[in-house]
């Protein structure tokens, strides 16, 4: 279609009209000197749903909200200086699973010195251990005290239909006059799974928000710690404290859901490579 219609041109998207660039200087030209004009995201069923009606900003549309949400996260969240002061997490999290292999192969290993290990789920628990430490000071896998196990499959398998629900395509998001038939039961789907999210994040929340009224919170703060210190109960942009606090932190975890299914796909692929589990 560039061959035939230039480097530039529009298509339609159900009734939604979309621009296409097919050149390097288009876009140079579209995300540095008119970057405001391609900024924002279309307002889609999921993100409605899924994205606490557009409060989780990774998502969300282009405005003052985006960009104090986006402040607070590369300053606050995501700054050099947090993640070093979290970077203990990371370190104790790998040592902690090294040392529950070892114990395994003690255990477990045949004649030959040797054991199975499926790593694919080794790799998803120590990246869901991380994530969740970082964000609410939560260890759901392993062999210490207070993991939460079944607290821990829940969430996984939330973030799971959450990340599978963000990939559909939803009919009325390109012709709107179908909204109200939720064609495939989609909007079901992402209801109820918005629903065990928010049940989840809001069990978390409360755990904080009680041990900060108990002056029990001590040592490194997690996200939830943070966010609730710089919020401290205001509203932004018509959204309240609890809400942006849940969005925020959950936008973080699609991306570890991604990081896990990379690594468990590099497991399977180097497994099947050399033809054993």
């Amino acid at each position: 279609m560039a061959n035939k219609y230039g480097a530039l041109f529009t298509i339609k998207l159900g009734s939604h009209p979309a621009l296409v660039l097919s050149s390097l200087e288009m876009a140079k030209e579209c995300f540095t000197t008119n970057n405001l004009a391609v900024s924002s995201r279309p307002r889609q069923v999921t993100t409605k749903h899924l994205g606490y009606n557009y409060a989780m900003f990774g998502f969300g549309p282009y405005g003052p909200y985006w960009r104090e949400l986006r402040k607070i996260t590369t300053l606050e969240l995501l700054s050099n200086c947090r993640l070093e002061q979290l970077s203990y997490i990371r370190v104790s999290e790998v040592e902690n699973d090294i040392k529950a292999l070892y114990k395994l192969w003690i255990k477990k290993k045949n004649m030959s010195g040797l054991i199975l290990v499926e790593l694919k789920q080794w790799f998803w628990d120590l990246n869901l251990n991380v994530i969740l430490r970082m964000i609410a000071e939560k260890r759901c896998f392993g062999t210490s005290d207070g993991v939460n196990e079944e607290e821990a499959r829940r969430c996984q398998k939330a973030l799971e239909e959450f990340f599978h629900l963000m990939g559909l395509f939803v009919v009325s998001d390109a012709i709107p006059c179908f909204g109200g038939l939720d064609l495939g039961g989609h909007e079901r789907a992402m209801k109820k799974t918005a629903k065990e999210l928010d049940s989840i994040l809001g069990e978390w929340l409360e755990e904080h928000k009680r041990r900060r009224a108990s002056s029990e919170a001590k040592g490194e703060q997690d996200f939830m710690d943070i966010i609730l210190s710089i919020l401290d109960r205001k509203e932004l942009e018509g959204y309240n404290a609890d809400t942006i606090n849940k969005a925020t932190c959950l936008v973080r975890s699609p991306f570890s859901f991604l990081h896990g299914a990379f690594l468990k796909g590099l497991c399977l692929s180097m497994s099947s490579k050399q033809g054993s589990p």
